[in-house]
């Protein structure tokens, strides 16, 4: 659809052709919009975001395709009245056909018109997303002086206190006994902590292979259905035609056996589900740490469960180490992927509601040159 003279103040249709042609041109979806919330025009960008043609968006009402308690539709009646631009940061947009996405709105005037604005979005979530994966990693590595410390100064104590039990346990009556069988089982709790905590510390990096990531998948989920998941159905839904992943399998089985572990407790007894999938994207490029290149991640591997959510107060924190809220977790197996798949020059999201979360792990595909840069 095109913008009609009436619609942008009398311009002439080399005029309407030139301002198409500009908002065509721009990244960011833009929509032009009348005064009675009418979307008059969209760009290509906006055909993208919104997941809609541009026939269907047009003269379609905005209130029908978002919720009328965004702070969009005050933006649009402010600039009407005011005749000047307005800007919001941060803002959680969310639409029929899309999920959430966090966003900058921005709304503008059009010259010599009175009844329509300009509304662009500037979508953030992948810069979030970019944020919290930094933090991520930065809260990985700042355990990684930690783990060697432990390592010396607590384990080589840890083994002298027990040692020191079992010999007071050989002399021992029986109420005496079951404390020093306490103090063993203490013991062995804190040096796994510690050996946990060890995995944090700078590895030399691996030289990267070729990795059939379904066969990682169905060791996982062989592994997890005969143990900690016998009781959950597993639904696999797997693109065959995926290319293979750059990595290293050790520490791929490692992070979805965490990941899947993770869902398995979180789903209900009764009625539990995990699902996996596969499937390719074109689009996302992350820079690999300690490089300049910028990688590919078109491979997207998810981990999904139907248990309760994850709260709010622990979403922003979730990959950091110590967060659990698990009553004998130690908070560390998630903060170990999130650095396993950072180190591998990928990066994991997730997204979570009442019913079900699901992780996401974009990764790179292999490439022949791979070891070779």
């Amino acid at each position: 659809m095109t913008v009609k003279a009436e619609d942008t103040g009398n311009k002439s249709v080399a005029d309407e052709a030139s301002f198409e042609a500009v908002l065509n041109s721009l990244a960011d979806p833009v929509l032009v919009v009348n005064e009675a919330g009418v979307i008059r025009y969209v760009n290509i960008a906006a055909e993208q975001f919104f997941e809609a043609s541009q026939s269907w968006l047009c003269n379609r009402v905005l209130a029908d395709m978002i919720s009328q308690d965004s702070p969009l539709f005050s933006m649009i009646r402010q600039v009407l009245v005011q005749g000047a631009s307005l800007s919001e940061y941060g803002v959680t947009l969310e639409t029929l056909r899309t999920g959430p996405r966090l966003v900058t709105i921005q709304v503008a005037p059009i010259v010599d018109t009175l009844d329509s604005v300009i509304v662009s979005f500037h979508d953030r979530t992948i810069a979030s997303k970019m944020t919290d994966e930094i933090n991520s990693r930065s809260a990985a590595r700042s355990l990684t002086g930690m783990a060697a410390v432990l390592a010396h100064e607590v384990k080589n104590p840890l083994s002298g206190i027990r040692g020191a039990a079992q010999l007071l346990e050989q002399g021992a009556n029986e109420d005496d006994r079951s404390l020093t069988h306490l103090i063993c089982d203490e013991t062995d709790r804190i040096c796994a902590l510690v050996d946990s905590m060890e995995a944090f510390s700078e590895q030399p990096q691996i030289e990267r292979q070729p990795i059939n990531i379904h066969q990682v998948l169905e060791h996982v989920r062989r592994l997890a259905e005969s143990g900690f998941a016998r009781e959950v159905r597993f639904r696999e839904h797997y693109d065959p035609s995926l290319p293979m992943v750059a990595g290293d399998r050790d520490q791929l089985v490692q992070v979805f056996l965490n990941l899947v572990k993770n869902a398995a407790e979180a789903a209900p007894d009764d009625g539990g589900e995990i699902t996996l999938t596969s499937a390719y994207q074109h689009g996302l490029k992350m820079q690999r740490p300690g490089s300049d290149m910028r990688t590919q991640l078109p491979l997207v591997i998810t981990v999904g469960d139907n248990g309760g959510g994850i709260s709010d107060d622990l979403r922003t924190h979730l990959f950091d180490a110590f967060v659990t809220t698990k009553p004998t977790g130690t908070g560390l197996g998630l903060a170990l992927v999130a650095k396993i798949i950072g180190d591998l020059g990928g990066m994991i999201e997730f997204v979570s509601e009442p019913g079900e979360t699901i992780f996401k792990v974009y990764l790179p595909a292999f490439r022949e040159t791979e070891n070779k840069e």
